[in-house]
């Protein structure tokens, strides 16, 4: 998906690269304010609201970037979009390293991209074979994993956002403070779910993750993929795990867009 938009003599030119400020970022206002706006869900304030001076510190630092020129995706209102679901819901969680760098894909989830993307993330298409091979669940038109969101799994990225072109450039802002907050959160649960480890920058996670049941093995990308992802299984064992600690399977199909 391309950033143009046609001329007043119908030639395409680049789309202007949003300028953000501090507060264009809704974490800059805070746990709390995020929750009250639909940023978050309540359960989480408590987890972040130790971490405000924090994500006030994240907020100026990519306003910083945004005024030198930078594009910074996804768009700061969806950036913990993965904590929409309540803390006391997930189900599973799904560790991602950054979004995706290409305009117009990353929506704040892990492994998904925009509904409209074509081609599908490489990743994502190996995902979805392995769908089929371990449920027999075709594989998706589409890239958007919302579904997958709402029925309880944690689509969550260890950088919550990043610069256009280059992947991995925001893995020093500060963003591993507020992902380990989340992961002991839901370590510390009762009824803990199920980490899903996709190759070794996740499974660097796995320390934090001690009362989960866990599932690690390649990542899906096609350059390992071949090694150990496919043939891994790993949905069917997630509702066999779910199953052993009393709750009900995720329902891994994705509806038709």
């Amino acid at each position: 998906m391309d950033n143009l938009q046609p001329s007043l003599f119908g030639d395409p030119e680049p789309a202007p690269i949003p300028r953000y400020e501090p507060g264009d970022f809704p974490f800059h206002h805070g746990a709390q304010s995020m929750a009250e706006r639909g940023f978050i869900a309540q359960d989480w304030v408590p987890v972040l609201q130790p971490l405000d001076d924090r994500l006030r510190a994240i907020a100026v630092e990519l306003a910083g970037h945004s005024a030198a020129g930078e594009q910074i995706l996804p768009e700061p209102h969806v950036m913990l979009r993965a904590l929409r679901i309540p803390l006391s819901q997930v189900r599973v969680v799904l560790i991602g390293q950054d979004p995706y760098p290409t305009p117009g894909h990353a929506n704040g989830l892990a492994f998904a991209a925009q509904a409209s993307v074509r081609p599908l993330p490489r990743s994502l298409a190996n995902i979805y074979k392995e769908l089929n091979d371990d449920l027999g669940i075709a594989p998706a038109a589409h890239p958007d994993l919302s579904a997958w969101h709402e029925r309880g799994v944690l689509l969550l990225n260890q950088s919550l956002s990043v610069q256009a072109g280059n992947a991995g450039a925001h893995q020093r802002l500060g963003w591993s403070a507020v992902v380990e907050a989340v992961i002991a959160a839901l370590n510390q649960r009762e009824n803990p779910p199920v980490a899903l480890l996709w190759g070794r920058h996740a499974q660097k996670l796995a320390g934090l993750m001690d009362r989960m049941p866990q599932l690690a093995s390649a990542h899906p990308s096609p350059l390992s993929a071949s090694r150990g992802f496919f043939g891994s299984r790993p949905f069917s064992e997630i509702n066999r795990r779910l199953s052993d600690s009393g709750q009900p399977p995720i329902d891994w199909s994705l509806p038709a867009l």
